[in-house]
């Protein structure tokens, strides 16, 4: 049964907000004829329309899998409150926004995790398709669930509710199992669903959760994890793509109807990063470093802006302005689009790989917003700690160098709750913002000068020398803010030149919950859902409250806490919920770092000195990938039709 369910639901979209979200028939997007095709997925992203549109994770795999034959894949959002409310009354199901088709209808529902505050979302997903929310309640009638994305490196919360997960890049891997399905199904779907995920399991790089048990130590902790059938591997290996100039997607970005967060096409410039930042998740398990060639950016920014029409261009990576020819792309590409007025834009520049040649080419076609820089901690002590080696120095020259030249809003973005953290580091951050907006006088001899903190809570993630640090609570994290916000308030001179914008703690505990739990958390996820948890990552609908109510509920019966899962310290002995899901990272070399954090000791980035051991080179057979590849980037010519985009 696959009849599209529109006609059903255009009755409910006149009573809901932005309607259009709902509709789909997007310029780029892709409905193939159901009979024609023998595997069909369904890719989720698990939060509004205006956020999964643009998600590059979704559109690149929408499009390799569409590209198949016999192949098609869908996109399906979370709906609103309100058009939840009417599918139930209405008993309308979720529905992809492509073909208007069932989810339920599918052989995969795919699930791109970019942050664990989507986990109420996707169990909202799974009752409005009609899919029993438990893996164990479902049958070879109902699609497999499928995890992705940063969060998927941790899926044990959500464990109960998935059928496997896959860790790491996506693009091989769904063409992986979109054939093993292919030919469970030719065969006439031998031994079930069971043996769907058998065969999946022994690949090796597929994980399915009810193949492995979890035992626990009478305080709570894990004893360990353990296969419960034989042929299925104790550890899960990530996947990585390793020449990105053969995955050149997406090559028809998708163009949205509705308003999203982000108005323009976007190229990954790079992927993987080795500054070594303790804190960041992205940047370790993305490891190693690889880069796109200058000559295969050209390209895909030629073809994306022909396929959409878009006028400004996101060069995407973890670290864009590392990329060794970052120069001659921004260059090349300004002089290119020069007479189209195409802008460009980096995601958020490092103050010691930003220079005013790079600033000067971004802002050449587009307009001149204000510039981004993450220091992320206030005192040059928890810089060190943090591994993130910029000193004061460095970010005033860069502001000054800004301001000098024109800009006149410099955004610092800072975390709260780092390890070792005292008062002190953090009220220097009031000093950094002081110090920024004097020198930007000073060098521009204007006042009009505006600096804006943004402060966010640090919440330790799995795969970093960070998942055994204890988290600070909520009311630490709120006090230590308010301390700040008066010492800026309270300065007469420059304060009001500041703004400050900070999150208080609270949303913090609970992803730090869902980051760095484990099966028990489940329970905990299911009662916030049944208690009316949506959009756990927007502010407006997120409940502290709900969450706490809910873990208070469900996990003394497991004798711990959410302090147990947040605010305590880890040893080294003990069994992370996560350990058998090969990042690629050497524990012991995690652990190391992490020691090296408490002893305030810096480690360079690998790129550009011997190798530290991560791990990830040797045991996953790959190499950093770094330029230059001496090409330059010509300007297309005017006078051809440009056929394939003859960029040489």
């Amino acid at each position: 049964m696959s009849e599209s369910v529109f006609p059903q639901l255009e009755a409910l979209l006149p009573h809901v907000q932005k309607p259009i979200q709902y509709v789909g028939g997007e310029l780029n997007s892709t409905v193939k004829p159901w009979e024609s095709c023998d595997v069909r997925w369904s890719l989720m992203y698990p939060d509004a329309y205006e956020v999964g549109l643009p998600n590059q994770g979704v559109m690149i795999l929408y499009e390799v899998l569409n590209e198949q034959e016999g192949v098609l894949a869908e996109r399906t959002y979370s709906v609103w409150p309100d058009l939840e409310a009417l599918m139930r009354e209405h008993n309308v199901p979720q529905f992809t926004v492509d073909g208007h088709r069932p989810v339920s209808a599918f052989d995969v529902l795919g699930v791109s995790f970019s942050t664990e505050l989507g986990y109420t979302n996707l169990l909202t997903a799974l009752d409005l398709a009609g899919i029993p929310l438990e893996a164990k309640d479902r049958t070879e009638d109902h699609p497999l669930i499928l995890a992705g994305g940063h969060a998927a490196f941790n899926p044990e919360p959500i464990a109960d509710f998935l059928d496997c997960a896959v860790v790491g890049d996506g693009e091989q891997a769904v063409l992986e199992i979109t054939e093993i399905i292919r030919t469970w199904k030719k065969e006439g779907r031998p031994g079930g669903r069971d043996e769907l995920l058998f065969r999946l399991a022994k690949t090796g790089s597929v994980y399915v959760p009810k193949f492995y048990d979890v035992e626990y130590l009478t305080d709570g902790r894990i004893s360990r994890v353990v296969p419960n059938r034989s042929g299925v591997p104790w550890r899960v290996s990530k996947h990585t793509v390793m020449d990105l100039d053969e995955w050149p997607y997406p090559k028809q970005p998708l163009v949205p109807l509705a308003e999203t967060v982000h108005e323009r096409m976007s190229v990954e410039i790079f992927r993987g990063c080795t500054r070594g930042c303790r804190f960041c998740q992205a940047g370790m398990i993305t490891r190693p470093v690889r880069e796109r060639s200058i000559t295969g950016i050209g390209e895909m920014v030629d073809k994306g802006l022909k396929a959409t029409g878009f006028e400004e261009v996101g060069l995407l990576s973890l670290s864009s302005a590392d990329h060794t020819e970052i120069g001659d792309i921004a260059k090349g590409l300004a002089d290119r689009y020069e007479e189209d007025k195409i802008g460009l834009s980096l995601p958020s520049t490092r103050v010691d790989a930003f220079n005013i040649d790079l600033a000067n080419e971004l802002t050449r076609n587009g307009r001149r917003s204000g510039l981004t820089f993450a220091p992320e901690g206030g005192s040059e002590r928890i810089r060190k700690v943090i591994n993130k080696m910029v000193s004061e120095e460095d970010l005033i020259r860069t502001v000054s160098t800004a301001y000098g030249n024109g800009w006149r809003q410099v955004k610092l973005y800072f975390m709260c709750g780092l390890p070792t953290e005292t008062d002190e580091d953090v009220l220097q951050i009031g000093d950094m913002a002081v110090n920024v907006i004097a020198e930007g006088r000073k060098v521009s001899g204007q006042n009009d000068i505006r600096c804006t903190v943004s402060i966010g809570g640090f919440v330790p993630k799995p795969h970093t020398p960070f998942q055994w640090a204890p988290q600070l609570s909520a009311e630490e994290t709120d006090a230590r803010l308010e301390k700040l916000r008066d010492k800026i308030r309270g300065d007469k001179k420059y304060g009001r030149s500041i703004g400050f914008r900070y999150h208080d703690g609270k949303p913090g505990i609970v992803e730090g919950l869902l980051s760095r739990g484990d099966r028990r958390i489940g329970a905990v996820i299911r009662a916030v859902y049944e208690d009316g948890g949506r959009f756990d990552g927007w502010r407006e609908h997120f409940s502290y409250d709900r969450w706490m109510k809910a873990a208070e509920a469900t996990l003394p019966e497991f004798g711990v806490d959410v302090a147990w899962y947040t605010t305590r310290e880890r040893t080294y002995e003990e069994v992370l919920p996560w350990d058998h899901l090969d990042s690629g990272l050497d524990k012991d070399w995690l652990w190391e770092d992490w020691q090296d954090a408490l002893d305030e000791t810096e480690v360079e980035d690998c790129r550009w000195t011997p190798c530290f051991d991560c791990g990830v080179c040797p045991q996953l057979d790959l190499d950093i990938q770094i330029g230059p590849t001496g090409k330059k980037l010509l300007p297309l010519s005017v006078k051809q039709p440009a056929a394939g985009g003859n960029a040489h």
